[in-house]
């Protein structure tokens, strides 16, 4: 039976909600990001796309560009729920679905002409679905595979639809940089680029094996890409091997206070979501980004636990031994790894059943009321220090993938 898999793009995303919540943006030029100078755009609106802005430019050169932009911080709570509210109707119309960002979706229509007119028919009524009921444009694309479906999403927007005939998909990408295709950045492009190869067909023509000794394992999937193959499956849920957090400071920063401040938040919510999510780690990681840009991070193996008592310490442990140049610092981060499934057990020698007891009500207070109407942590370490925004009590261990929010500065 031949693959038909749908992918699917909400359309500049960010701003769109921003739009449907405030119709008076509607045609004017729009900055989604960081506000202060270290901000990054998150996403821009098309009315800014002639003026040179992209994504992950940054905010301060993006404003030069074009002074007229009306900016937005953004907020990721109402993000996260506008995807859910999409996610949730794919779910109810599709066999099976992957989501594969916060406005990206893959979806495996294969067979489903046998119960409806045609799987382009299927997939066109619900972007009209979408449309209709949650209020955002999004655009599709219909292939045999997702590499092909993504790049006739690519080529669709805005808030359009196209479909890539099963056989054709070569001659569809031929035509195209090779830029256009997904896994090809700027180091491989440019590779390519002084080699004479900028458009795909010149891969199609090429020998498997001479893209093999220009970028080794990596040009040969790229060949197989080029040429419209892909097997890569659908996948539902997304099991997540850590979670982390970092900050970015307005300004560099040699406070050690203020920063120890800020790693003992991150851990103390990182590890809160492991216990909401039933979880353990085993290996804790800190790092430090300093204005020179040099980043240096420092791990540690421990015995499984989630919790703050144990985690909190060693974090704050780690950081004494890695900030050890006395520069100014740009970026601290805390990431926990080696995940398992587990419940925190009390060590009969360091713990005691008022410490259980202790951890328990404050996760019930955090899970009714920790978060504000934008889905923030509001009870927290980081809240009482005024450190806003540390992190979503969202589930991150729902299947999921992670959920980047439109600002990461502190």
């Amino acid at each position: 039976m031949e693959r038909t898999i749908l992918h699917m793009d909400l359309d500049t995303f960010f701003v769109s909600v921003e739009r449907k919540n405030d119709t008076r943006l509607e045609g004017k030029p729009i900055l989604v990001g960081g506000i202060g100078d270290r901000g990054v755009v998150a996403a821009c609106s098309y009315e800014t796309r002639p003026f040179g802005i992209h994504s992950g430019m940054p905010m301060k050169m993006a404003r030069n560009l074009c002074p007229e932009a009306v900016v937005i911080r953004g907020e990721a709570g109402i993000y996260s729920k506008e995807s859910k509210l999409v996610s949730d109707i794919i779910r109810e119309t599709v066999p099976v679905f992957e989501k594969a960002s916060i406005d990206e979706f893959y979806a495996d229509l294969s067979g489903m002409d046998r119960f409806c007119k045609s799987s382009y028919q299927m997939a066109d009524e619900l972007r009209m679905r979408i449309k209709k009921q949650a209020g955002l444009p999004i655009s599709f694309g219909l292939s045999a595979n997702k590499l092909v479906s993504k790049v006739a999403t690519g080529t669709a927007k805005p808030d359009n639809k196209r479909k890539v005939d099963f056989g054709t998909e070569k001659e569809f990408l031929a035509p195209m940089l090779v830029k256009k295709i997904p896994m090809v950045g700027e180091k491989t492009s440019q590779i390519l680029y002084n080699l004479g190869i900028k458009h795909v067909k010149t891969i199609q023509e090429m020998p498997m094996e001479m893209m093999s000794k220009v970028l080794g394992k990596n040009g040969v999937v790229l060949w197989n890409r080029a040429n419209g193959r892909d097997d890569t499956p659908i996948i539902p849920f997304h099991e997540r091997k850590s979670i982390s957090n970092e900050r970015t400071f307005g300004k560099d920063t040699g406070d050690s206070k203020r920063m120890r401040e800020m790693i003992r938040a991150m851990g103390e919510n990182l590890a809160y979501q492991l216990r909401n999510g039933d979880k353990l780690t085993s290996c804790i990681s800190v790092k430090i980004r300093y204005a020179d840009f040099n980043t240096f991070s420092k791990q540690l193996k421990i015995p499984y636990t989630s919790a703050d008592h144990i985690l909190i310490p060693q974090i704050e442990r780690l950081f004494d031994q890695l900030y050890n140049r006395r520069m100014m610092v740009r970026l601290v981060g805390v990431n926990f790894s080696d995940l398992v499934n587990g419940n925190y057990q009390i060590n009969m020698f360091d713990d005691s059943e008022e410490k259980l007891n202790l951890y328990q009500a404050m996760d019930y207070l955090r899970n009714r009321y920790g978060t504000d109407d934008r889905g923030n942590s509001i009870i927290s370490w980081g809240t009482t220090l005024g450190i806003a925004n540390i992190a979503s009590m969202g589930n991150p261990f729902n299947g999921e993938p992670p959920i980047i929010p439109a600002h990461r500065n502190a």
